[in-house]
């Protein structure tokens, strides 16, 4: 059976017409209602519906973020304080006094570990990029003279087995970088081959914690243990194979102009990919071994990156704030350039800080979170999960509710999709868990809007790759969508047993 129905002091009557009408109206409303122990059944309450309103409209806002230019964090802050006002009216009406407050403390909880977690993967990636790491990847791509069609290839290739861990995110938008550099004017070539880079980011990050929000919260919630995630290796390569197969007939095998560039790998670069990849391992072994929230692998790691920073800051204030660089296009080893004069150099130039790269995170994004994960708890203190987790993980079943979730991630983003089924906790076999974490994660490719990286990627190829640019081609993403659950039914039989 699923978790059990909220209890109260009194068990309304709910119209099926009325689950019905807030899957089709409101897909994040109705999987957007997390269920706490103890929580009070006031699903026809005037409050539950006044939450429901503000949701409503604060998602449309948020849905509406390109074209009105209003942050996305901004509607889903003010959303989360009017909701669990309302819940603290209604609850406070039942005489349940304290309730609301343990059940706030409780999301709070689950936010900070992921705001704290997303916080340090940010930091190192934005360090990696300041230090020249990722821009090295793009002038050696763009500068090697390929087609327009292995370009594409080499671009999807490279998003799939880095999202892993860098994250989706950051790869597309770095491969972006890559495709819109070769493509120039040729816009078809750089729509397509940004669709391409999206759905290979967000496949590859489907098969772990690193790769996406939804992987991460699902490792986080111990339901999926970290080597597990790996059996979603091949659903998702077919998920990302069949739409880049079809996508590719539309790329030519024109040889655009080289593009000449030089690429400069500061001092420390790779000793910080080394300390990222220790990160990794310690919020990998301290789940695993220790028992611990991964969470404290990922602060320490932050730590030692702190550490390093002082010392690449002490380095750079003793050369006269000059950060040494290697010239990287055509060479193998490092140029140092110390015979420069400190007094002459440094003039406009500032040392090594790590807090620059900590105030680079994306803080819009990390505020957004906040946001969601406060008005899904305040939507479940209502009742609203039980009400929509029996019309799909009962009546539908776990296999088509799973499903829905992929699509429903590529309307309205898979994080608050994902958070909603946790919060949910639908008894389903491990089969059925790594399903809805491989629909989540790929499914948001459908829609351009339906994933971070389809997201950034449209802000960055502004006028190029668009809502409509993606819509076009969503049918051969569909078709990976369904070969990919196909696949996971064939290759992971095992786990639904």
């Amino acid at each position: 059976m699923l978790a059990n129905l909220p209890i109260g002091s009194r068990r309304p009557s709910i119209s099926p017409y009325l689950i019905l009408a807030i899957l089709l109206l409101v897909p994040v409303a109705a999987f957007a209602a997390a269920e706490a122990s103890g929580s009070l059944n006031l699903t026809d309450s005037w409050q539950g519906y006044t939450a429901l309103a503000f949701f409503i409209a604060a998602y449309a806002l948020i849905i509406s973020e390109e074209n009105i230019h209003l942050r996305k964090s901004k509607p889903a802050v003010v959303a989360a304080g009017v909701i669990w006002i309302l819940v603290a009216i209604a609850y406070i009406g039942e005489g349940e006094t304290e309730l609301a407050e343990e059940l706030v403390r409780h999301n709070l909880l689950e936010f900070v570990e992921l705001f704290l977690f997303l916080l340090a993967a940010m930091t190192y990636i934005n360090t990696m990029e300041e230090r020249g790491v990722f821009n090295l990847l793009r002038v050696k791509l763009v500068s090697q003279g390929y087609s327009l069609r292995k370009i594409f290839w080499i671009t999807g290739v490279i998003s799939f087995f880095m999202s892993p861990i860098a994250d989706n995110l950051t790869t597309a938008l770095l491969m972006a970088a890559v495709v819109m550099a070769v493509g120039g004017s040729n816009v078809r070539f750089t729509a397509v081959a940004c669709i391409n880079v999206v759905v290979a980011s967000n496949s590859g990050g489907a098969f772990s914690p690193f790769g996406d929000i939804t992987t991460l919260m699902v490792w986080q919630a111990g339901i999926v243990e970290f080597q597990e995630f790996f059996v979603l290796f091949f659903p998702s390569l077919v998920n990302w194979l069949v739409t880049a197969g079809i996508l590719s007939f539309a790329i030519s095998s024109d040889r655009p102009d080289v593009v000449s560039e030089k690429a400069e790998v500061k001092f420390g670069a790779w000793f910080i990919v080394g300390l990222f990849i220790l990160t990794i391992s310690m919020a990998v072994s301290f789940h695993n071994f220790l028992h611990l929230p991964p969470v404290l692998g990922m602060m320490t790691g932050l730590g030692l990156l702190k550490l390093f920073g002082y010392y690449l800051q002490l380095r750079d204030s003793s050369y006269g704030h000059v950060h040494e660089t290697a010239s990287v296009v055509g060479e193998d080893t490092a140029l140092f350039e110390d015979s420069m004069e400190p007094d002459k150099v440094a003039e406009g130039q500032k040392p090594y800080d790590i807090y620059h790269n900590l105030q680079r995170a994306e803080w819009d994004t990390l505020i957004f979170f906040y946001g969601i994960i406060l008005c899904v708890g305040g939507l479940g203190a209502f009742g609203y999960l039980a009400l929509v987790s029996q019309f799909m993980y009962v009546d539908l079943g776990p296999t088509t509710a799973n499903i829905i979730v992929g699509f429903a991630s590529a309307i309205v983003d898979n994080i608050p999709v994902m958070f909603a089924v946790l919060e949910m906790m639908p008894e389903m076999n491990h089969g059925q868990w790594l399903l809805v974490t491989l629909t989540a994660g790929v499914g948001g490719s459908m829609l351009s809007i339906g994933s971070a990286a389809g997201v950034a990627v449209m802000g960055q190829a502004r006028g190029i790759y668009t809502f409509f640019s993606h819509l076009k081609w969503s049918w051969a993403i569909m078709l990976g969508y369904f070969a990919s659950i196909a696949t996971h039914f064939l290759v992971n039989g095992w786990a639904f047993a």
